[in-house]
């Protein structure tokens, strides 16, 4: 994955959330329950890394704001 930079965490309630999950499917079941409880950056892409077990994701939420609507 790359790099967190400063500017996803420059205030208070600015998040970034690693997520590994076993499938795909899991993966984006997560991404879509927390972008209907908050503001993110949506359902990005899923990555399998050759060799290690499970998928991962990265995903930028702010957890002061709704989802939009």
């Amino acid at each position: 994955m790359e790099p967190i930079h400063a500017q996803h965490l420059i205030e208070p309630g600015l998040v970034v959330l690693d997520i590994s999950a076993a499938d795909q499917a899991t993966a984006h079941a997560v991404m879509t329950a927390l972008e209907q409880q908050w503001a993110t950056s949506g359902i990005g892409p899923v990555r399998k890394v050759p060799g290690e077990p499970g998928v991962e994701a990265r995903m930028y939420t702010d957890t002061r704001r709704l989802p939009a609507e």
